[in-house]
C-alpha cells in the first residue's frame, strides 16, 4: 500500500536551476502526500561523476525513497545497482533509482517522456531522416524514443566518434540494421541538407552553457527541430530556428513527462501529466526566462 511520505532527490552536476524539486513537490501537494525532493550536486560537493554509486549508497542508507540521475551520471550509475528496468537496460542509461526492499532497481523515464512530448507538439512531422545531436545518456533516450515514434532512421553526431557508433550499433541491435548510424560533426552540412528534422541532446543551450550547438547557417526551414534543453525553455537553437520558419519542440514537454512518471514510480500514484507541464512552463517562465 502506497504510503502518504516520501523522501527523493536527484544527483547530477550543476543541478541548482533544476526544476524538478517543484515539479515533484507541487503534483505531491495536490494528491495529499508530503514529499521532499533533495538536490545532490556533485559540484560544490567536489565529487566526480564516477562517485554516483558512492551516493546512491549513502542516499539508500539514509531513507531515500528514489532518485533522479541527470547529467553526467546517467550511464556510470547503471554499475552500481541491483536490477535495471529492460528500457534501462537496453539504453545502458538510467534516469531514475527506485529503492525497493533495500535494492536499488534503476529505470529510464527519458525514453517515455520524450516519445509523449513528441506526439504532443510535434504530431505530423515527417520522420525518414533524422538527425541527432548528442550520444549521451539523454540522447540514447531520446533516439530509442524516436525510432519508437516510427523514424526510419536516425543519424547521430557526437564530438566523440567512438561514443556515437556505441549507441548506432546498440539501435540497430535493438531495431533493427540500417535504423541508425553514426556520423563526426564534419559531415553534419551534408546531412542536415537532406533531413527532415533536428534532435538536438546535448548540454548546449542550457543556462551553463549557452550558445547554438551546430553552425546557424545549417538550418533551413525544411527542417523540425526538437529540444532537450529545458532551461532556459527558448534556447538560442529554438530561437534561431523559429526565425527561419522551422516547427520547433522545446524540452519543456519531456521535462514534465519523464517527471509525472519518475513520480508514478517513487509514489505509486497516478500524476496529472498535464498539469505537470502547465507547472513546468509556469515555473520555466518565472524563473528561467532570462537564464
Amino acid at each position: 500500500m502506497p504510503k502518504d511520505s516520501y523522501l527523493v532527490g536527484l544527483i547530477g552536476s550543476g543541478i541548482g536551476p533544476s526544476l524538478s524539486p517543484a515539479l515533484h513537490e507541487r503534483e505531491a501537494d495536490r494528491q495529499g502526500l508530503r514529499l521532499l525532493y533533495r538536490l545532490i550536486d556533485i559540484d560544490p560537493l567536489g565529487v566526480p561523476p564516477e562517485a554516483v554509486g558512492d551516493l546512491v549508497r549513502a542516499a539508500r542508507d539514509l531513507g531515500f525513497d528514489g532518485l533522479n540521475i541527470t547529467h553526467p551520471c546517467k550511464q556510470l550509475v547503471t554499475e552500481h545497482l541491483d536490477a535495471l528496468a529492460p528500457q534501462a537496460e537496453a539504453l545502458g542509461a538510467v534516469n531514475t533509482v527506485v529503492f525497493e526492499d533495500g535494492r536499488a532497481v534503476g529505470h529510464n523515464t527519458d525514453v517515455t517522456g520524450f516519445a509523449a512530448s513528441f506526439a504532443r507538439g510535434l504530431p505530423d512531422a515527417p520522420l525518414e531522416r533524422v538527425v541527432q545531436l548528442g550520444a549521451g545518456g539523454a540522447g540514447a533516450a531520446v533516439a530509442h524514443a524516436t525510432l519508437t515514434l516510427g523514424a526510419e532512421r536516425v543519424t547521430v553526431v557526437d564530438a566523440l566518434p567512438e561514443r556515437a557508433a556505441a549507441l548506432a550499433g546498440s539501435l540497430n541491435r535493438a531495431f533493427g540494421q540500417g535504423r541508425a548510424a553514426a556520423a563526426p560533426p564534419e559531415r553534419q552540412a551534408e546531412l542536415l541538407a537532406h533531413a527532415d528534422g533536428i534532435v538536438h541532446a546535448t548540454p548546449t543551450g542550457m543556462a551553463a552553457h549557452p550558445g547554438l550547438p551546430l553552425p546557424a547557417d545549417l538550418l533551413h526551414p525544411g527542417l523540425w527541430v526538437a529540444e532537450v534543453v529545458y532551461r532556459p525553455l527558448e534556447t538560442e537553437l529554438l530561437r534561431t530556428a523559429r526565425a527561419l520558419g522551422c516547427a520547433t519542440l522545446d524540452g519543456g514537454g519531456m521535462a514534465a513527462f519523464q517527471a509525472a512518471d519518475a513520480f508514478r514510480l517513487f509514489t505509486g500514484r497516478e500524476p496529472d501529466a498535464a498539469r505537470m507541464l502547465t507547472d513546468l512552463t509556469e515555473l520555466a517562465g518565472v524563473v528561467g526566462a532570462p537564464n
